[in-house]
This record gives structure tokens, C-alpha cells and sequence, in this order.
């Protein structure tokens, strides 16, 4: 990952509600969740959730999926695998 994709990355997760929407997605693993999942398990109004959902999927850190009339979100763990690895390059 280059310095502009992790910034990138940071960016869109220095924010509560998109944090709160990644690390659910995280945790719904493969399967995804649909919109109206995550606005459930989160509270965030659609217009919120929308905006929040719009920026970690230009950072690359979510993509989403058509499944009949819903749109499934799902965290992507290579992209989130790539700035972890990015984070811990340098260490030890």
C-alpha cells in the first residue's frame, strides 16, 4: 500500500460513525449486511449511513453487492490487511 492509499484509508476511519460502520462490517465477516442492517445496528439515519458507507467504499475499505432489492456491504479484508500491514512496516 502507498502513502496516499493509507492516508486515504485513516481518513475515511477518523470518524466515529464510519469506524462504528467498519468495524460491524468487520465483524459480519464475508456474509456482509444489508443497508438497513447496519442502520439498525447502529442508529445512523440512511442519509448518514449513506455518506458513511460512500467514503470507506472510495477508500477502499468496503464494497458492496446487489442481492435482489438489497445492497449488501461488506468490509474488504484485503484492503484492510494491506494497511495494517502498511501501519506495522517499519516496527520491531
Amino acid at each position: 500500500m502507498d502513502t496516499n492509499a493509507a492516508v486515504a484509508s485513516l481518513s475515511a476511519l477518523a470518524h466515529p460513525g464510519r469506524l462504528e460502520v467498519f468495524r460491524l462490517l468487520v465483524h459480519a465477516g464475508a456474509e456482509g449486511m444489508a443497508s438497513g442492517d447496519i442502520a439498525r445496528a447502529t442508529g445512523h439515519v440512511p442519509q448518514t449511513l449513506s455518506g458513511n458507507l460512500n467514503v470507506l467504499g472510495h477508500a477502499g475499505l468496503v464494497s458492496s453487492r446487489r442481492e435482489g432489492r438489497s445492497i449488501i456491504y461488506t468490509a474488504d479484508y484485503a484492503c484492510m490487511t494491506d494497511l495494517l500491514g502498511f501501519l506495522m512496516e517499519d516496527c520491531c
